[in-house]
């Protein structure tokens, strides 16, 4: 079984939530996904061994996840970009990288999105949904946004998404 983009989005959400995960139609909702997406998801997750089962309420394993995160997504789902569009900064252009990288007078990577207000180069979101997911959860935005960096950033960007998203999700495991 194959994992699929929108399951790494459905496992950032899954750091979310800690010890007490809600229904999957409350996940689906809030991911804009279908519930039975959100349970197909966790299904190739668990079969990945990168959350825990049912009994456990479906956890996130913080060492699989770390290192599918940091050494495995960039492979599986590189980043893909585009033309420039109105959309959502990522990556670099979002907190909290953008408190440490200056951009210059590059373009900014963006998520395209009809209702973003900033123009810059598209990168491909993981998953169709992450602009709207990432509008209702700061959070999810921040680590999706870290994930991009990771997923199609230079050196020193991915080390600092790294160390950054790292910090993150040790905090909501701990």
């Amino acid at each position: 079984m194959n994992l699929k983009p929108q399951d790494v989005v459905v496992l950032m959400k899954l750091f979310g939530y800690g010890k007490s995960r809600p229904p999957y139609s409350v996940i689906a909702s809030e991911l804009s996904m279908s519930q039975s997406e959100v349970n197909a998801a966790v299904k190739r997750l668990q079969a990945a061994r990168l959350i825990h089962g049912a009994i456990m309420n479906e956890r996130p394993i913080l060492a699989a996840s770390e290192e599918f995160l940091l050494h495995g997504v960039k492979y599986a789902f590189p980043a893909k970009r585009g033309h420039f569009v109105k959309g959502i900064p990522t990556a670099y252009a979002a907190e909290p990288l953008s408190e440490l990288i200056d951009p210059g007078g590059d373009p900014i990577p963006v998520w395209p999105y009809e209702k973003g207000k900033i123009r810059g180069l598209s990168l491909v979101p993981l998953y169709k949904s992450v602009p709207d997911a990432s509008m209702r959860d700061k959070v999810l935005y921040r680590r999706l946004a870290l994930l991009d960096s990771i997923r199609g950033g230079g050196a020193r960007e991915r080390k600092l998404a790294e160390r950054e998203l790292l910090k993150s999700l040790r905090k909501a495991n701990g």
